[in-house]
C-alpha cells in the first residue's frame, strides 16, 4: 500500500510530541473550563431547582445512561478495529482497545483532532500512522452522515421540515457516491493544489487520504460505518429520551432523538472544542421551544453532557493514564 507523502514529516512529528504530557493537561484545563461553565449555568437557571431535578432522575437512570453511552463507544470502536483490518494494519483488540479509548482523553479538542493521538500509540504495534489516520477520518465521515440522517429521520415528523429531510437524506447519499468516484477527487485535488490559501491544504491532504486508502472509503465500507454509527449515536438519542421522561418531561422518541443529534451535529460543524458552548445552547434552545422550563431544559443538558462527552473523556483520561512511557 503507497503511502501519504510525507508521512514521517510535520504532520506525523507533531504527533509524536503529543506524547510529553500535552494531553493530561489539555484534559485538565478542559475540564476545568467546562466545570465553570456548567457552573454558571446551573446558577443561572437556579441551582436549587437543578439540584432537585437531579435528585428527581435518581442513581439508575444516570447508570443506564452511562450504560447506553458505553454502547455508543463499543460500537465505534467495533468500527474502528474494522477500518484498520481494511488498511492491512489489523492490531491485538486489547492494544487496540486501550488507544482507542485514550483518544477519548482529547474528544474535546476541535474537530476531536485530539483523538489522532492514537496514532501514536498504536505505531509501536505497527500501525502505520497515515493508515490509524485514514481510519481517523472515515471515522468522522460516518459520525457525520450517521448524526445528519438521525436529525433528518426526526424532522420527517414536521411535515413543513420534509424538503429539508430529503435534502439532508440526499446528501448522505451522494457523498456516500462521491467518495467513490476516484476521478473526482483527483480533480479537486488538482484544483485545491493550484491554491495557496491553509484551507486548500486541508483538502489536498483530505483528497490523498481518500485515494490512497480507497477500501476505507469504498460503499460497503462506508455502508458498515454508517450503519454502525447510526446504531451507536442512536443509543445516545435514547438516553437522552429516557432522560427527559424521568425528568417529568416526556417527548417523542422521534423528538428527542432530533433534538441531541442536531446538538451534536451543530456542536460538531461549529469546530469548537468538543462542541462546547454550542451544543448546550442548541439543545437547552429547543427544549425551551418543547416548552420545557429553564431549569429542566439546562438540568436535561447537563446530565446528557456529563453522561456522553465527559464520560468519554473520564475514561480516555484512564486509559491514557495506563499507557505505558
Amino acid at each position: 500500500m503507497k503511502p501519504l507523502a510525507g508521512e514521517r514529516g510535520a504532520d506525523t512529528a507533531s504527533l509524536d510530541g503529543a506524547n510529553a504530557g500535552l494531553p493530561l493537561r489539555a484534559v485538565f484545563w478542559s475540564v476545568a473550563l467546562a466545570a465553570l461553565g456548567y457552573l454558571g449555568l446551573s446558577l443561572w437557571a437556579g441551582w436549587r431547582a437543578v439540584v432537585a431535578a437531579v435528585v428527581l432522575v435518581g442513581p439508575w437512570v444516570l447508570l443506564g445512561l452511562l450504560a447506553l453511552s458505553l454502547a455508543n463507544y463499543l460500537l465505534r470502536f467495533v468500527r474502528w478495529g474494522r477500518y484498520l483490518a481494511l488498511l492491512d494494519a489489523p492490531v491485538a483488540w486489547r492494544i487496540n482497545l486501550n488507544a482507542y479509548f485514550a483518544g477519548f482523553a482529547l474528544t474535546t479538542s476541535p474537530g476531536k483532532l485530539g483523538e489522532t493521538l492514537r496514532s501514536v500509540l498504536l505505531k509501536p504495534h505497527g500501525v502505520p500512522p497515515a493508515a490509524s489516520l485514514a481510519a481517523f477520518f472515515a471515522e468522522r465521515a460516518s459520525d457525520l452522515l450517521s448524526v445528519l440522517a438521525l436529525a433528518a429521520i426526526g424532522l420527517w415528523a414536521y411535515p413543513p421540515a420534509r424538503p429539508v429531510v430529503g435534502l439532508a437524506l440526499a446528501f448522505v447519499a451522494l457523498a456516500l457516491l462521491a467518495v467513490q468516484w476516484t476521478a473526482l477527487i483527483a480533480a479537486i485535488d488538482r484544483w485545491a493544489l493550484a491554491r495557496p490559501q491553509k484551507w486548500a491544504r486541508l483538502v489536498v491532504k483530505l483528497c490523498e487520504i481518500v485515494l490512497h486508502f480507497r477500501r476505507c472509503f469504498s460503499l460497503p465500507a462506508m455502508g458498515m460505518g454508517l450503519a454502525l454509527g447510526l446504531l451507536a449515536w442512536l443509543a445516545e438519542g435514547v438516553g437522552f429520551w429516557w432522560l427527559l421522561a424521568a425528568l417529568g418531561h416526556p417527548l417523542p422518541l422521534t423528538t428527542a432523538v432530533f433534538i441531541y443529534a442536531f446538538a451534536m451535529l451543530i456542536g460538531g460543524l461549529s469546530f469548537l472544542p468538543g462542541g462546547l458552548g454550542s451544543s448546550e445552547a442548541v439543545m437547552i434552545g429547543l427544549l425551551a421551544l418543547h416548552g420545557f422550563p429553564e431549569p429542566a431544559a439546562v438540568t436535561a443538558t447537563l446530565i446528557c453532557r456529563l453522561a456522553t462527552l465527559w464520560f468519554a473523556v473520564a475514561l480516555g483520561a484512564f486509559f491514557l493514564g495506563r499507557q505505558k512511557p
